[in-house]
């Protein structure tokens, strides 16, 4: 009967115990959460707010309401051209870079495929080993590519890092299915099509959201190669205007009509826009694509 009770009693000191961990963990784990997502949040509630007001602090709530600041950073005549140039190269440099990477990946998969071996650890070494700057700007104007939009879409058709994640998942495909489509006399690019393509969406899905967003936030080729105005993407221009707010600030209270609304732009609130405007279209595209991405990125990552 004593040991029953001594039991019982060890039991509620470690059922105690154990509660009180989970608390804490819990405590720590919201601290750390509270920690990453507040800088951002605080961007958003002070795009929001009366400039003005903002100016003397935010803590957790907007002071008053103002989107007047978008209004005029929108209202710049290269803010929607460069918006445009952003988009299309996002979508268009994505679906290149997953169908040239896949289609390369597929053929270092091919086991009749001459060279196949030295070709795909040539690919594999450009990740270790990098010119430069100044050999790839040689580079990229040896190709005509200055002043071209083929600039943000022709370097990134074939990435190695996307070609080692897809190949990895390739080979963890039933090859049998290949097999059985060689029999019913299916070439190969009609098996890649068919077959592959439609399997291995996790990890195709994984890639669009690398591929988006470092096409995205690419700056760096716009900033050394691209002097046509028509060209910019939205990141240069306003990476221009965030180290130059006071300038733009000056430019879109003169795209404004009311001297009113032209006293709430403050250099603050105008970068704070600039960030919103920049991450906003990003953290739309992740909810499509969530569901896929940590099975396609543990599935293309488990075999080497």
């Amino acid at each position: 009967m004593g040991r029953t009770k001594l039991q019982t009693a060890g039991h509620i000191r470690q059922s105690t115990r154990s509660r009180t961990a989970d608390v804490i963990i819990t405590v720590l784990s919201l601290m750390f959460v509270l920690v990453c997502i507040y800088p951002f949040y605080y961007v958003i509630i002070y795009s929001i707010s009366d400039p003005n007001k903002a100016a003397s602090g935010l803590v957790f709530l907007p002071k008053g309401f103002s989107l007047e600041t978008f209004r005029g950073i929108f209202k710049l005549n290269d803010i929607p051209q460069a918006l445009l140039i952003s988009v299309s190269r996002s979508i268009i440099g994505a679906v290149t870079t997953i169908l040239g990477s896949s289609l390369f990946a597929y053929l270092v998969t091919q086991e009749k495929m001459a060279g196949r071996k030295v070709v795909y650890r040539l690919v594999v070494l450009t990740m270790y080993l990098n010119a430069g700057l100044i050999p790839w700007y040689m580079t990229m104007k040896a190709y005509h590519l200055q002043n071209n939009y083929l600039l943000y879409i022709v370097p990134g058709i074939v990435t190695a890092y996307y070609v080692i994640l897809i190949k990895t998942y390739f080979e963890s495909l039933p090859r049998e299915l290949e097999e059985s489509a060689k029999i019913d006399g299916a070439g190969i690019l009609t098996r890649f099509w068919k077959i592959y393509m439609p399997l291995s969406k996790p990890i195709l899905a994984t890639i669009a959201v690398y591929a988006i967003v470092g096409h995205w936030n690419s700056w760096t080729d716009n900033y050394f190669l691209i002097s046509d105005s028509k060209l910019q993407t939205l990141q240069m221009i306003l990476y221009n205007y965030l180290n130059q707010a006071n300038r733009f600030q000056q430019m879109s209270s003169s795209a404004m009509d009311s001297s009113a609304a032209v006293s709430l732009i403050t250099p603050t609130s105008i970068k704070m826009c600039i960030t919103v405007i920049v991450v906003i279209p990003i953290m739309c595209v992740y909810p499509f694509l969530q569901r896929y991405f940590v099975k396609g990125i543990m599935m293309g990552a488990v075999k080497g």
